[in-house]
């Protein structure tokens, strides 16, 4: 893993949840880990990694991910053992 995407993942895991991470390092650290992503209607992002599909919205105007995605994040990569 990348220095860039072991920093990503490090944020991702930060308690507070951070409300500064940007979307495209987030997507960026997913591909790295082997997502597959499609393209949806509006500013959806259909994300298949882990043998699941997940969709989520991509943040505008503002490029930073909301809490409540970062923790949905953590979760997921959580479950399926991708810590930091």
């Amino acid at each position: 893993m990348k220095r860039k995407h072991a920093k990503t993942l490090s944020l991702i895991f930060s308690r507070p949840v951070s409300g500064n991470i940007k979307w495209q390092e987030i997507e960026s650290l997913l591909v790295a880990l082997g997502a597959e992503t499609v393209e949806r209607e509006g500013s959806r992002l259909e994300i298949y990694l882990f043998g699941v599909v997940r969709v989520f919205h991509r943040p505008h105007p503002s490029p930073d991910t909301d809490k409540g995605a970062v923790a949905s994040i953590r979760k997921w990569l959580e479950e399926n053992g991708v810590t930091p």
